[in-house]
């Protein structure tokens, strides 16, 4: 936001100068990016004076050049300069350019320097208001009154005054500072806590009042939800013009590029005051008649940079009797603006839905000055107001009588937010005890209104323009912004607790060592925003769209809820990366979901209706590895995925034999492995991301996710006994059996009935080989297992291991009907 330091002292009386008050509002929040000096005429005029011409001749050695002589009232004697303008002569006040004199001509620079013309030596330049930036006439030199004092600097005559230009970088909550008016109201809460004084200057419009009664067009706010509140005004006999030259400079300051005095004066309401207004000509108001509503989807509409667009039904449109003419707070039509024949206007001042405007602005990718600040949020209450503001400034520049009353349809009252702020609050957060006189007093000058008090609290109403202050840390934020970080100090006491490691320490040494393993397993962390779209989650089951966590004031739809799920944001790096030529991706991110339960019960110890949980999310997609001689490539699976998800659960202590592995319905993978603890608890997911979600991305390749419920795995792996042994002191013995079973039978009812056959001497059993084939009997296949069997104290015996075999073998023939091949 860029702010004239003339502008702002325009509604604030303040003695500071540019950098102090750069300082200020920088302590305040409002924090400069730059401050810049700026001149209203390019050069400031300096080196020109007044002088006055005391002798005129003609040029002996030219027909058209003069030889003067010019007192330039510094004491010294008259300098001799030659003059070609034909109206010079003597006894006239003029302005001179001295020796040194820098002159711009456009983007050129010319220094004014002792010259001869045709023989005769100049000694400046006598200067017409072209050549100065005063004016556009070149018709002769600059000829002033007669009580133009001799040796007045130029500027110093011309009352040009530098301004400077404030670079405000506005932060998204503080929409309320996005404009002139807007910062001199913090400005003046900083003023009057550091005893600078500090009054506004607000433009009265005591004045106000309806020329005629008749000739006002009528408004008609057919959706009031996106239009809670509309004001109007009708000035008839305006006469469209160039602007004054204060409402340009004003405007030229902050960047903006004058037009006419009509729309100039509505870009001085938005910048000044905070009001983005509207201009119709009324001869272009079909119907004479004003309409505020949604049109027919499809319908197509040209904007004023010429684009023609498609509307859909949550696009709010302001109409007349006919057609829309304006893209309601967005961008206005191309057909109903101000031009140099109007002469009959209709203002507009109204308040928006900011969601509204947000979604419309978004879906049309424009980002006007007047939808920056709708969907943020403008005061509700000034609309009337600025009207009235608007329509006296037209009334002075523009001429014009104004028609009828104003229009004010508005479908609900704007009252202020309620907070109550206990002063055992205020000092809690801040860590300072603030006198209760010094935080009324500061709260006063925020203008929030103090409707209650007693000894432990203060009941306030906030003013609607600050749409961000709506709870008691709000206030108490604001009431530090005055009286100023620096003023609280740092104790010399330090406290804290000495206390072993807890569950948190034990997690984030699980997820260091987790992270560890995946990036040596070569994949990449990524981090992605927890903000996301809300429709993401548009007709998914797993992740239903109500149970979204919705931001208040989002920045944009893109970013208007916290992510259920970490699965998106994975998504979007695949396909960013896939963009980029980089198809083969190994990818994982330990970050927060959110979850909202409709209709939970609220207390006051906690929000129970919004939960919060850690995730680890890995994907997967592409080749195995980059082409190499060495090794063939092939596609990922979801078996690679599979055992890096097993591994990282092994590797944080989880025992996979206590888990229950089991298929579940999901839409967003599919088919979705899910692994539950004993207590049906989910630790773990992995699958195939679903076409819909592929396509939704962007995306035209397979791509496996696998999840991790971080929180129950740390309990899983923190429950896990790590025991320590001795190292065997014999040999293993490997036994080998191939066994010809149903094709129903499954390798873990093999390995169940072998486990199960001997549980002291058995140390691993593992499946090698199987075989499949029309030479074996119908209905058969074949399994090949290794056994590992070990005494850790003593050498087994033949008889002892024949012993195990023979129970095995026998358990597996009457449980399984296993035959020995």
């Amino acid at each position: 936001m860029n702010i004239s330091y003339k502008w702002l002292k325009r509604y604030i009386n303040t003695d500071l100068t540019p950098e102090e008050v750069s300082v200020a509002l920088t302590s305040l929040g409002l924090e400069v990016g730059a401050l810049e000096q700026i001149e209203t005429i390019r050069g400031g005029l300096r080196g020109l004076v007044v002088g006055k011409v005391l002798t005129c001749v003609d040029h002996p050695n030219s027909d058209h050049l003069h030889i003067t002589t010019v007192d330039l009232g510094n004491g010294e004697d008259p300098v001799q300069i030659v003059c070609g303008a034909p109206n010079v002569a003597a006894g006239q006040k003029v302005i001179v350019a001295t020796i040194g004199t820098k002159l711009y001509d456009g983007d050129k620079e010319f220094v004014i320097k002792k010259g001869k013309m045709r023989g005769e030596e100049s000694w400046g330049m006598i200067c017409a208001e072209d050549e100065i930036g005063v004016g556009a006439s070149h018709d002769g030199i600059i000829v002033l009154p007669e009580d133009a004092v001799v040796g007045t600097p130029a500027a110093e005559y011309y009352g040009i005054e530098d301004d400077y230009l404030i670079e405000v970088d506005l932060t998204p909550n503080r929409i309320d500072g996005a404009s002139h008016y807007g910062v001199a109201r913090d400005l003046k809460a900083w003023m009057q806590r550091n005893g600078r004084g500090g009054e506004l200057s607000k433009p009265c419009v005591d004045a106000f009042a309806s020329d005629k009664a008749d000739g006002a067009i009528p408004v008609e706010v057919e959706n009031t939800e996106a239009c809670p509140r509309y004001s109007g005004l009708t000035i008839r006999g305006v006469k469209v013009k160039e602007s004054p030259k204060w409402l340009k400079d004003l405007l030229l300051a902050v960047g903006q590029h004058p037009i006419n005095n009509i729309v100039d004066i509505t870009n001085y309401m938005l910048l000044g005051l905070g009001q983005p207004m509207h201009c119709f000509d009324l001869a272009k108001v079909k119907g004479d008649k004003i309409v505020v509503k949604t049109v027919k989807e499809g319908t197509k509409f040209v904007t004023l940079d010429g684009v023609e667009r498609t509307l859909t039904e949550r696009d709010l449109m302001i109409c007349n009797a006919e057609e829309p003419m304006c893209i309601g707070g967005v961008y206005g039509g191309l057909e109903s603006g101000v031009t140099e024949s109007t002469t009959d206007v209709f203002l507009e001042s109204a308040y928006f839905h900011p969601t509204w405007i947000r979604k419309t602005a978004r879906r049309f990718a424009i980002n006007s000055d007047a939808s920056f600040r709708f969907e943020r949020g403008i005061d509700p209450n000034t609309t009337v107001y600025n009207l009235k503001v608007a329509a006296m400034l037209v009334k002075e520049l523009a001429g014009g009588e104004i028609c009828g009353d104003i229009v004010d349809v508005k479908s609900q009252d704007f009252p202020g937010f309620p907070v109550e702020l206990k002063y055992d609050y205020v000092t809690g957060l801040i860590g300072k005890n603030i006198e209760h006189e010094v935080i009324k007093d500061i709260v006063k000058s925020l203008e929030m209104e103090v409707v209650a008090e007693d000894d432990e609290k203060l009941n306030i109403v906030v003013p609607t323009y600050r749409v961000d202050v709506r709870r008691p840390c709000d206030v108490v934020e604001d009431i530090l912004r005055v009286y100023g970080y620096n003023n609280i100090e740092f104790s010399d006491d330090v406290k804290g607790t000495l206390s072993a490691k807890d569950s948190v320490d034990f997690a984030d040494d699980l997820q260091e060592l987790i992270s560890n393993q995946l990036t040596s397993c070569g994949y990449r962390e990524i981090m992605n925003n927890s903000l996301t779209a809300a429709s993401n989650y548009t007709g998914l089951t797993a992740y239903p769209e109500e149970n979204c966590v919705r931001i208040m004031n989002p920045l944009s739809s893109d970013l208007n809820v916290m992510r259920q799920s970490i699965i998106f944001g994975g998504l979007e790096s695949v396909a960013r990366n896939i963009n980029h030529k980089n198809p083969n991706m190994k990818l994982y991110e330990f970050g927060n979901v959110y979850h909202y339960t409709p209709g939970a019960d609220q207390t006051e110890k906690a929000l129970a209706p919004y939960t919060e949980q850690s995730m680890l999310g890995i994907w997967l997609s592409g080749n195995n590895h980059e082409e190499s001689w060495a090794e063939p490539v092939r596609p990922v699976n979801v078996y690679d995925l599979k055992a890096m998800l097993e591994n990282v659960l092994t590797g944080m202590g989880v025992d996979l034999d206590t888990l229950v592995v089991e298929q579940t319905e999901d839409d967003t993978i599919a088919p979705a492995l899910t692994y539950k603890n004993r207590g049906g608890k989910v630790v773990a997911q992995l699958g195939v991301v679903t076409d819909e979600l592929l396509k939704k991305a962007d995306i035209d390749q397979p791509v496996y996710f696998a999840q991790v419920f971080w929180n129950v795995a740390c309990k899983l792996a923190a429950k896990k006994d790590i025991k320590y042994y001795d190292l065997p002191k014999t040999l293993p013995v490997r036994r080998d059996l191939a066994l010809l079973v149903d094709v129903s039978t499954t390798y873990a009812d093999i390995r169940r009935v072998v486990e199960s056959s001997e549980k002291k001497l058995l140390k691993q059993v593992s499946l090698f080989d199987v075989y499949e084939s029309k030479k074996l009997e119908a209905g058969k296949k074949s399994y090949a297992i290794s056994m590992i069997i070990q005494d850790d104290n003593k050498t087994l015996q033949d008889k002892q291991i024949d012993a195990i075999m023979k129970k095995i073998i026998t358990n597996l023939e009457n449980q399984l009907g296993a035959k020995l091949r």
